[in-house]
């Protein structure tokens, strides 16, 4: 963060009438390198802009929560990075602002470089609200020295293999085989295993679909990896440190963590690859990550015009390749990805492994309504009581979330 703060004060020096924006970021973990990469181009060519970056968020919950309690108080950012399947909510009260205005100022702004799929995450009622700032997609993390010490050749495709390959490396005396990220922000994951069915986890009429199908084979996939594999119950920061530390064997995650992940990583071999499946490979994946949102509360056009120019910045061409170069997220941005980016999967097979799985992307569902959160934190509670083993019984389990959650979206 230091040299993002220097980046920051130099800005500011090269000019005494520069326009001052605020931003807010989540992840420090994940973004504090790539916002100082950013910086570095951002500052040399538009000295007349000096950024203030505001405290980074935890996640993406305290994010939209921070900005919800913001908007009462008077003191919101310019700018707010808020998770894909948060953005509705500042919409519908009014936070985030149409980018409509600016877009129609620009010359050739779908030729840029962005994806029109990725714009229509950020797309309410026909008008772009976001710009979208990294993609990422669940995937597989292997430490293939423990994987090799199990005598497990062949990648893992569905959650039963993922089960036998846990029996064999506590059969090679692997203590901690497995972390299968159920934690991650907005009950990503339980997405991710109903997507894979090619279902949603929120119906076109507004209730859950916990109470299907899929929705049992969901939670059933759950159990049984959590108890076959021993899976301990750790914090998602402490996973990831121990995974890096090579302490885990297999590590179910998002692609975003990568970067960091390599930043940190023990002396072994790291190899990702596709997310496994139920009974094969999924049939769709939910898109996760951020997207850069206009939430100022200015009336300067002067100010607006400034934040403006640095949220299309950060969302294509070097701003956009910053993320991929930094973190494991994918740039939203076809300039990115297939100008600057050219070669750079090549080196980084790496980073390489979401990239192929772009054709499953699906959406991040976000739980309708105000108490969205509070939708997300009841599920968080059920899918962890599975975990320690208080909810044994999944049809017992799906029917009370099921009640549950479709009362609070009512």
């Amino acid at each position: 963060m230091k040299a993002l703060v220097a980046a920051t004060v130099m800005a500011a020096s090269l000019s005494a009438q520069a326009v001052e924006i605020e931003v807010a970021y989540p992840y420090s973990h994940l973004f504090d390198v790539t916002f100082e990469k950013i910086m570095q181009d951002f500052s040399e060519q538009h000295p007349d802009i000096k950024v203030k970056f505001r405290a980074t968020y935890d996640g993406y919950e305290e994010g939209t929560n921070t900005v919800l309690r913001e908007s009462v108080s008077n003191n919101l950012p310019d700018i707010s990075m808020q998770g894909l399947n948060r953005q509705a909510i500042l919409v519908e009260k009014g936070i985030a602002k149409s980018l409509e205005p600016y877009i129609a100022k620009e010359a050739d702004f779908e030729k840029d470089g962005y994806h029109q799929a990725m714009l229509s995450l950020s797309t309410f009622d026909g008008e772009t609200y976001g710009l979208p700032f990294s993609i990422s997609l669940p995937v597989s993390y292997y430490n293939m020295d423990m994987m090799n010490k199990a005598g497990i050749n062949k990648m893992p495709e569905t959650w039963d293999d993922v089960i036998m390959a846990c029996d064999k490396m506590r059969d090679a005396g692997i203590k901690n085989p497995i972390f299968w990220g159920w934690n991650i922000t907005g009950n990503w994951f339980l997405q991710a295993t109903m997507w894979s069915q090619g279902e949603p986890t929120v119906l076109d009429n507004g209730k859950i679909n916990l109470g299907s199908q899929a929705g049992l084979n969901a939670l059933s996939t759950m159990q049984n990896i959590f108890s076959s594999c021993e899976m301990k119950n750790l914090s998602w920061k402490d996973a990831l440190a121990s995974f890096s530390k090579g302490e885990i064997g297999m590590m179910f995650w998002s692609t975003s963590a990568l970067g960091a992940v390599e930043r940190a990583k023990g002396d072994f071999e790291l190899r990702t690859h596709e997310f496994p499946g139920l009974k094969g490979a999924p049939l769709g994946l939910p898109a996760g990550g951020n997207a850069a949102m206009l939430v100022s509360a200015s009336k300067d056009p002067e100010r607006l015009n400034a934040a403006w120019t640095f949220l299309k910045f950060i969302t294509s061409g070097v701003g956009a390749a910053a993320v991929a170069e930094t973190t494991g997220y994918m740039p939203p941005n076809k300039a990115a990805n297939e100008i600057i980016l050219a070669d750079f999967y090549k080196k980084n097979p790496n980073k390489e492994t979401a990239v192929r799985q772009l054709p499953l992307l699906r959406d991040w569902q976000a739980y309708p309504g105000d108490n969205g959160l509070a939708v997300t934190q009841v599920i968080y509670d059920g899918i962890e009581s599975i975990l320690v083993g208080d909810a044994r019984d999944m049809k017992a389990l799906q029917l009370e979330l099921t009640d549950e959650v479709n009362e609070l979206l009512e």
